[in-house]
Protein backbone atom coordinates (compact mmCIF):
# COMPACT_ATOMS: atom_id res chain seq x y z
CA UNK A 1 0.00 0.00 0.00
CA UNK A 2 1.13 3.51 -1.19
CA UNK A 3 2.46 5.86 2.29
CA UNK A 4 -0.60 8.03 1.36
CA UNK A 5 -3.79 6.55 0.76
CA UNK A 6 -5.54 8.78 -2.01
CA UNK A 7 -9.24 8.93 -1.16
CA UNK A 8 -12.35 9.97 -3.01
CA UNK A 9 -15.54 11.20 -1.28
CA UNK A 10 -18.92 10.62 -2.64
CA UNK A 11 -20.83 13.33 -1.05
CA UNK A 12 -20.12 16.85 0.67
CA UNK A 13 -22.85 17.28 2.79
CA UNK A 14 -22.21 17.10 6.74
CA UNK A 15 -20.77 13.65 6.38
CA UNK A 16 -18.75 14.80 3.52
CA UNK A 17 -17.98 18.47 5.63
CA UNK A 18 -16.83 16.27 8.65
CA UNK A 19 -14.54 13.99 6.42
CA UNK A 20 -12.72 16.90 4.75
CA UNK A 21 -11.85 18.02 8.38
CA UNK A 22 -11.06 14.80 9.58
CA UNK A 23 -8.80 13.89 6.75
CA UNK A 24 -6.92 17.01 7.15
CA UNK A 25 -5.68 15.74 10.48
CA UNK A 26 -4.45 12.55 9.07
CA UNK A 27 -1.11 12.12 7.81
CA UNK A 28 -1.71 9.05 5.93
CA UNK A 29 -4.54 10.16 3.97
CA UNK A 30 -4.29 12.58 0.92
CA UNK A 31 -8.08 13.42 -0.31
CA UNK A 32 -7.95 13.42 -4.38
CA UNK A 33 -11.52 13.87 -5.11
CA UNK A 34 -14.67 14.87 -3.60
CA UNK A 35 -18.30 15.18 -5.58
CA UNK A 36 -22.04 16.59 -4.80
CA UNK A 37 -24.78 17.02 -6.85
CA UNK A 38 -23.84 19.43 -8.40
CA UNK A 39 -19.98 19.36 -9.04
CA UNK A 40 -16.66 17.89 -8.12
CA UNK A 41 -13.48 18.46 -7.28
CA UNK A 42 -9.88 16.58 -8.38
CA UNK A 43 -6.15 17.02 -8.09
CA UNK A 44 -4.27 13.78 -8.32
CA UNK A 45 -1.67 15.78 -5.38
CA UNK A 46 -4.50 16.19 -2.96
CA UNK A 47 -6.85 18.75 -2.60
CA UNK A 48 -6.45 21.75 -0.92
CA UNK A 49 -8.66 20.91 2.06
CA UNK A 50 -8.45 24.63 3.87
CA UNK A 51 -10.64 25.61 1.08
CA UNK A 52 -12.89 23.30 1.17
CA UNK A 53 -13.11 23.01 5.17
CA UNK A 54 -15.35 26.31 3.81
CA UNK A 55 -17.69 24.69 2.20
CA UNK A 56 -21.28 25.45 3.95
CA UNK A 57 -24.01 23.97 3.72
CA UNK A 58 -25.96 24.54 -0.10
CA UNK A 59 -22.55 25.24 -1.77
CA UNK A 60 -20.94 23.04 -4.34
CA UNK A 61 -17.27 21.83 -4.27
CA UNK A 62 -17.46 23.45 -7.48
CA UNK A 63 -17.71 26.84 -5.40
CA UNK A 64 -15.28 26.67 -3.02
CA UNK A 65 -12.04 24.71 -4.57
CA UNK A 66 -9.77 26.29 -7.08
CA UNK A 67 -10.15 22.54 -8.78
CA UNK A 68 -13.42 22.18 -8.87
CA UNK A 69 -15.57 22.05 -12.05
CA UNK A 70 -19.36 21.89 -12.34
CA UNK A 71 -21.04 18.64 -14.10
CA UNK A 72 -24.11 17.37 -14.51
CA UNK A 73 -22.90 14.08 -13.70
CA UNK A 74 -20.11 14.57 -10.86
CA UNK A 75 -20.09 9.89 -9.89
CA UNK A 76 -18.88 9.84 -13.57
CA UNK A 77 -16.81 11.94 -13.50
CA UNK A 78 -14.81 10.36 -10.49
CA UNK A 79 -15.11 6.95 -12.15
CA UNK A 80 -13.33 8.76 -15.32
CA UNK A 81 -10.34 9.55 -12.90
CA UNK A 82 -10.04 6.04 -13.22
CA UNK A 83 -9.04 3.53 -9.40
CA UNK A 84 -5.39 4.25 -10.96
CA UNK A 85 -5.61 7.52 -9.40
CA UNK A 86 -7.60 6.59 -5.80
CA UNK A 87 -7.11 4.19 -3.69
CA UNK A 88 -10.09 4.22 -1.74
CA UNK A 89 -14.11 5.70 -2.00
CA UNK A 90 -16.20 6.34 1.13
CA UNK A 91 -19.33 7.06 0.13
CA UNK A 92 -20.78 9.47 2.37
CA UNK A 93 -24.47 9.78 -0.38
CA UNK A 94 -27.73 10.23 0.96
CA UNK A 95 -29.50 6.89 1.23
CA UNK A 96 -32.92 8.43 -0.83
CA UNK A 97 -33.99 6.81 -2.49
CA UNK A 98 -33.39 3.04 -1.12
CA UNK A 99 -31.58 1.78 -3.85
CA UNK A 100 -29.35 4.73 -4.57
CA UNK A 101 -26.39 3.52 -2.85
CA UNK A 102 -26.72 0.08 -4.73
CA UNK A 103 -27.17 1.87 -8.03
CA UNK A 104 -23.89 3.39 -7.40
CA UNK A 105 -21.89 0.96 -6.54
CA UNK A 106 -23.32 -0.78 -9.73
CA UNK A 107 -21.73 2.26 -11.93
CA UNK A 108 -18.43 1.49 -9.88
CA UNK A 109 -18.73 -2.30 -10.60
CA UNK A 110 -19.83 -1.67 -15.10
CA UNK A 111 -16.61 0.41 -15.08
CA UNK A 112 -14.70 -2.24 -14.01
CA UNK A 113 -13.45 -0.03 -11.23
CA UNK A 114 -10.88 -1.54 -8.64
CA UNK A 115 -11.26 -0.07 -5.09
CA UNK A 116 -11.60 -0.20 -1.88
CA UNK A 117 -14.89 1.21 -1.00
CA UNK A 118 -17.09 2.02 2.54
CA UNK A 119 -19.99 3.74 3.30
CA UNK A 120 -21.98 4.84 6.68
CA UNK A 121 -25.29 2.89 5.51
CA UNK A 122 -28.08 2.70 7.98
CA UNK A 123 -31.49 0.94 6.55
CA UNK A 124 -31.35 -3.24 6.28
CA UNK A 125 -33.11 -3.09 3.01
CA UNK A 126 -30.59 -0.94 1.48
CA UNK A 127 -27.83 -2.88 2.58
CA UNK A 128 -29.52 -6.10 1.59
CA UNK A 129 -29.44 -4.70 -1.78
CA UNK A 130 -25.65 -4.10 -1.68
CA UNK A 131 -24.94 -7.44 -0.12
CA UNK A 132 -26.41 -8.88 -3.55
CA UNK A 133 -23.60 -7.08 -5.55
CA UNK A 134 -20.12 -9.18 -3.86
CA UNK A 135 -19.83 -11.55 -6.75
CA UNK A 136 -19.49 -8.91 -9.09
CA UNK A 137 -17.07 -7.08 -6.82
CA UNK A 138 -14.98 -9.90 -6.71
CA UNK A 139 -15.51 -10.14 -10.61
CA UNK A 140 -13.44 -6.77 -10.51
CA UNK A 141 -11.20 -7.18 -7.80
CA UNK A 142 -12.91 -4.76 -5.47
CA UNK A 143 -13.18 -4.84 -1.36
CA UNK A 144 -16.16 -2.94 -0.06
CA UNK A 145 -17.01 -2.57 3.99
CA UNK A 146 -20.67 -1.74 4.26
CA UNK A 147 -22.45 -0.31 7.28
CA UNK A 148 -18.74 1.51 8.79
CA UNK A 149 -20.26 4.40 10.75
CA UNK A 150 -21.54 4.52 14.04
CA UNK A 151 -24.89 2.47 13.98
CA UNK A 152 -24.37 0.54 11.83
CA UNK A 153 -20.70 0.14 12.60
CA UNK A 154 -18.98 1.00 15.60
CA UNK A 155 -21.43 0.23 18.05
CA UNK A 156 -22.16 -2.91 15.83
CA UNK A 157 -18.79 -3.78 16.39
CA UNK A 158 -18.53 -3.33 19.82
CA UNK A 159 -21.62 -5.97 20.00
CA UNK A 160 -19.62 -8.57 18.43
CA UNK A 161 -17.02 -8.40 20.64
CA UNK A 162 -19.36 -8.31 24.20
CA UNK A 163 -21.00 -10.98 22.70
CA UNK A 164 -17.59 -13.19 23.00
CA UNK A 165 -18.78 -13.23 27.03
CA UNK A 166 -21.64 -15.58 26.53
CA UNK A 167 -23.33 -18.83 25.31
CA UNK A 168 -26.25 -17.14 23.60
CA UNK A 169 -27.27 -13.58 23.02
CA UNK A 170 -31.09 -12.28 24.28
CA UNK A 171 -31.11 -9.17 22.87
CA UNK A 172 -28.94 -6.47 21.72
CA UNK A 173 -30.23 -2.86 22.64
CA UNK A 174 -29.02 0.08 20.58
CA UNK A 175 -30.29 3.48 21.85
CA UNK A 176 -28.73 6.69 20.34
CA UNK A 177 -28.35 10.44 21.01
CA UNK A 178 -28.02 12.77 18.50
CA UNK A 179 -27.12 16.73 18.71
CA UNK A 180 -26.83 19.14 15.77
CA UNK A 181 -27.68 22.75 16.05
CA UNK A 182 -28.97 23.10 12.61
CA UNK A 183 -30.76 20.63 10.74
CA UNK A 184 -29.90 21.74 7.73
CA UNK A 185 -26.32 21.16 7.88
CA UNK A 186 -27.42 17.58 8.17
CA UNK A 187 -30.29 17.67 5.74
CA UNK A 188 -30.04 14.16 4.12
CA UNK A 189 -29.50 12.36 7.91
CA UNK A 190 -32.34 14.20 9.34
CA UNK A 191 -34.51 13.26 6.31
CA UNK A 192 -33.69 9.82 6.58
CA UNK A 193 -34.70 9.40 10.74
CA UNK A 194 -37.76 11.16 9.89
CA UNK A 195 -38.67 7.99 7.48
CA UNK A 196 -38.74 5.97 10.71
CA UNK A 197 -41.50 7.99 12.00
CA UNK A 198 -44.80 6.47 12.67
CA UNK A 199 -46.71 7.54 9.05
CA UNK A 200 -44.05 8.35 7.18
CA UNK A 201 -41.29 6.48 4.87
CA UNK A 202 -38.37 6.84 3.50
CA UNK A 203 -40.22 7.87 -0.01
CA UNK A 204 -42.60 10.33 1.79
CA UNK A 205 -39.85 11.99 3.76
CA UNK A 206 -37.56 12.23 0.43
CA UNK A 207 -40.45 13.95 -1.23
CA UNK A 208 -40.97 16.61 1.41
CA UNK A 209 -39.82 20.32 0.85
CA UNK A 210 -37.60 22.39 3.41
CA UNK A 211 -40.09 23.86 4.26
CA UNK A 212 -42.12 21.36 5.27
CA UNK A 213 -39.84 19.41 7.37
CA UNK A 214 -39.20 22.69 9.45
CA UNK A 215 -43.10 22.45 10.24
CA UNK A 216 -42.53 18.92 11.49
CA UNK A 217 -39.49 19.96 13.55
CA UNK A 218 -41.15 23.16 14.76
CA UNK A 219 -44.19 21.15 16.12
CA UNK A 220 -42.04 18.37 17.40
CA UNK A 221 -39.69 21.19 19.55
CA UNK A 222 -36.95 20.29 17.40
CA UNK A 223 -36.54 16.92 18.21
CA UNK A 224 -37.66 13.41 17.36
CA UNK A 225 -37.93 10.20 18.90
CA UNK A 226 -37.32 7.18 17.09
CA UNK A 227 -38.10 3.29 18.01
CA UNK A 228 -38.03 -0.03 16.56
CA UNK A 229 -35.98 1.54 13.32
CA UNK A 230 -35.23 -0.24 10.11
CA UNK A 231 -31.49 -0.17 11.03
CA UNK A 232 -28.69 -2.83 9.08
CA UNK A 233 -27.26 -3.65 12.43
CA UNK A 234 -29.44 -6.64 12.57
CA UNK A 235 -28.47 -7.98 9.17
CA UNK A 236 -24.70 -7.02 10.41
CA UNK A 237 -25.56 -9.38 13.47
CA UNK A 238 -27.07 -12.18 12.20
CA UNK A 239 -24.03 -12.37 9.64
CA UNK A 240 -21.72 -12.15 12.05
CA UNK A 241 -24.00 -15.14 14.10
CA UNK A 242 -24.09 -13.41 16.76
CA UNK A 243 -27.97 -13.14 17.06
CA UNK A 244 -30.12 -15.90 15.25
CA UNK A 245 -32.77 -14.19 14.57
CA UNK A 246 -32.87 -10.07 13.52
CA UNK A 247 -35.79 -9.74 15.95
CA UNK A 248 -33.33 -9.79 18.52
CA UNK A 249 -32.03 -6.30 17.59
CA UNK A 250 -33.45 -2.96 18.32
CA UNK A 251 -32.05 0.37 17.40
CA UNK A 252 -33.97 3.90 18.38
CA UNK A 253 -33.06 7.10 19.78
CA UNK A 254 -33.61 11.19 20.05
CA UNK A 255 -32.19 13.57 17.64
CA UNK A 256 -31.97 17.40 18.67
CA UNK A 257 -31.82 19.37 15.81
CA UNK A 258 -31.52 22.69 17.70
CA UNK A 259 -28.75 21.64 19.99
CA UNK A 260 -25.22 20.42 19.94
CA UNK A 261 -25.46 18.71 23.22
CA UNK A 262 -26.72 15.37 22.41
CA UNK A 263 -30.25 14.89 24.42
CA UNK A 264 -28.88 11.08 25.88
CA UNK A 265 -25.93 9.27 26.05
CA UNK A 266 -25.46 6.86 22.91
CA UNK A 267 -25.42 3.13 24.36
CA UNK A 268 -25.12 -0.50 23.17
CA UNK A 269 -26.41 -2.96 25.76
CA UNK A 270 -26.14 -6.84 24.95
CA UNK A 271 -27.85 -9.07 27.38
CA UNK A 272 -27.08 -12.67 27.35
CA UNK A 273 -26.66 -16.14 28.89
CA UNK A 274 -22.72 -17.76 30.11
CA UNK A 275 -21.90 -20.63 30.20
CA UNK A 276 -22.32 -20.93 33.90
CA UNK A 277 -26.19 -20.22 33.08
CA UNK A 278 -26.36 -16.62 34.50
CA UNK A 279 -27.71 -13.40 32.98
CA UNK A 280 -26.19 -10.15 32.47
CA UNK A 281 -25.83 -7.44 30.27
CA UNK A 282 -22.07 -6.04 28.82
CA UNK A 283 -22.84 -1.80 27.99
CA UNK A 284 -21.00 0.37 26.06
CA UNK A 285 -21.09 3.54 26.08
CA UNK A 286 -20.08 7.29 23.63
CA UNK A 287 -18.62 9.94 25.30
CA UNK A 288 -21.19 12.49 25.03
CA UNK A 289 -18.87 15.10 23.60
CA UNK A 290 -17.99 13.12 20.46
CA UNK A 291 -19.72 14.30 17.79
CA UNK A 292 -22.41 12.01 15.19
CA UNK A 293 -19.93 13.12 12.98
CA UNK A 294 -16.98 11.96 14.91
CA UNK A 295 -18.49 8.96 15.73
CA UNK A 296 -19.61 7.87 12.19
CA UNK A 297 -16.92 9.25 9.65
CA UNK A 298 -13.92 8.17 12.01
CA UNK A 299 -14.92 4.63 11.76
CA UNK A 300 -15.64 4.83 8.34
CA UNK A 301 -11.89 5.61 7.43
CA UNK A 302 -10.93 3.08 9.77
CA UNK A 303 -12.98 0.30 7.78
CA UNK A 304 -11.95 2.08 4.96
CA UNK A 305 -8.00 1.41 5.40
CA UNK A 306 -9.16 -2.39 6.37
CA UNK A 307 -11.25 -2.59 3.06
CA UNK A 308 -7.80 -1.51 1.07
CA UNK A 309 -5.81 -4.10 3.41
CA UNK A 310 -8.04 -6.49 2.00
CA UNK A 311 -8.05 -5.85 -1.14
CA UNK A 312 -4.35 -5.74 -1.24
CA UNK A 313 -3.94 -9.11 0.59
CA UNK A 314 -6.63 -10.29 -2.13
CA UNK A 315 -9.84 -10.63 -0.97
CA UNK A 316 -12.40 -9.03 -3.00
CA UNK A 317 -16.32 -8.38 -2.55
CA UNK A 318 -18.40 -6.98 0.31
CA UNK A 319 -18.58 -7.59 3.59
CA UNK A 320 -20.40 -6.00 6.75
CA UNK A 321 -18.61 -4.57 9.46
CA UNK A 322 -19.06 -7.21 11.97
CA UNK A 323 -16.87 -9.24 10.05
CA UNK A 324 -13.45 -7.40 10.25
CA UNK A 325 -11.75 -4.80 12.89
CA UNK A 326 -11.25 -1.48 11.38
CA UNK A 327 -7.88 -0.43 10.91
CA UNK A 328 -6.25 2.97 12.94
CA UNK A 329 -5.70 5.57 10.47
CA UNK A 330 -2.57 7.98 11.77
Amino acid sequence: MQQSMRLAVLGAGGLGRAAVKIISQKKSLSLAAICDSKGYAYNPAGLDLEELSELQAGQSVADVSKDGKLSSDPINEIIQIGSSHIDGIFIALPNLPNAFMADTLKRFIDAGFECAFTDALKRTSAMEMLLKLSQELKQVKSTYITGAGASPGLLTAAAVIAAQSYISIDKVDIWWGVGISNWQEYKATVREDIGHLDGYDINCANAMSDAQVEELLERRDGKLELRNMEHADDVLLELAQVVDSRDKVSVGGIIDTRNAKKPVSTTMTLTGKTFDGKTSSHRFILGDDTSMAANVVGPALGYLKRARWLKDNGLYGIYGSTEFMPMMVA
